[in-house]
């Protein structure tokens, strides 16, 4: 059932990340990331309702209200990042998330292991290549690696705290969507900010109505690839259910080179692979 669920996730996640960085291609990543999570918190909204899940309310939330507030600049920049693409070079890079939970057990006093050690040290030379030294042609844009690295580390401390606030599945139900209103007030707040500084909330064309299923399904496979992670960590071991689930790059890879055409130069494909081995060395570790 761990492999079932974490398999689900990966799944879910891979197309996730490639509709939200379809979107951002031709509507604004805020617009994207406020639109997709408002749908997303309506309808949990109305699973909390049915679940009892506000039952369930307490201290814990402020994790969730925490996570609430760095999600937005993670999806933000990951969405932005797999705008300027190539997304698969970019989505493995995010995977890097994983060296969150290990930062903060080195701060409470763990020590990596070996493997761990390994998987930094090949996860950073996959970065290194990933952003492609050549010697002709253009490399990918040094701004989509930066914006693909902090969306990582946000990424990570969204887990972090998601998981600390809830222990029980209508917990976890009332926790995703106190973050998701979270998410849509900061994104929200932050797009008037944009637009007060002259930026776009719409593309020229006014509102993506044709899009409205696709952002809708962004957000909702972002809500329900958190769902089956958790049924995953709670069946089996954790580390099995992080392992498969951080193989949703792979998803986002082949959904850009079966829609899209993409094609990577031989050092990319080699650093974004990198990239993903340390990631699960460092998950194993």
């Amino acid at each position: 059932m761990t492999a079932f669920f974490a398999l689900a996730t990966s799944l879910l996640w891979g197309l996730a990340d490639f509709g939200g960085g379809l979107l951002t291609r031709r509507t604004p990543a805020l617009t994207v990331v406020v639109v997709s999570q408002g749908i997303a918190a309506v309808m949990l909204g109305a699973i909390v309702v049915a679940t009892g899940g506000w039952s369930e309310a307490g201290p814990r939330l402020w994790f969730a209200s925490a996570a609430g507030l760095v999600g937005p600049v993670a999806l933000f920049s990951f969405y932005k990042a797999l705008a300027l693409g190539p997304m698969g070079v970019v989505s493995p890079l995010a995977t890097l998330s994983v060296a969150v939970p290990v930062g903060v057990g080195l701060f409470l006093g763990e020590r990596p292991g070996l493997t761990q050690v390994a998987g930094i040290a090949v996860a950073v030379t996959g970065v290194v290549l990933a952003g492609g030294p050549q010697l002709k042609g253009a490399p990918v844009q040094r701004q989509a690696i930066l914006l693909t690295l902090l969306a990582a580390v946000g990424f990570g401390t969204v887990f972090a705290l998601i998981t600390e606030a809830s222990t029980t599945v209508t917990g976890l139900f009332l926790a995703l969507f106190v973050q998701r209103l979270t998410s849509v007030a900061t994104g929200g707040l932050a797009l008037c900010a944009s637009v007060k500084r002259g930026g776009e909330a719409l593309p020229p064309g006014g509102f993506p109505w044709t899009c409205l299923p696709a952002l809708a399904f962004v957000g909702l496979a972002d809500v329900a690839a958190n769902g089956t992670y958790s049924v995953a960590a709670q069946h089996g071991p954790i580390t099995v259910a992080a392992v498969l689930a951080s193989l949703y790059p792979v998803v986002t890879a082949l959904a850009a080179r079966g829609f899209l055409g993409e094609r990577l130069r031989g050092i990319q494909a080699a650093g974004a692979g990198l990239a993903l081995v340390g990631t699960l060395l460092l998950a194993t570790g």
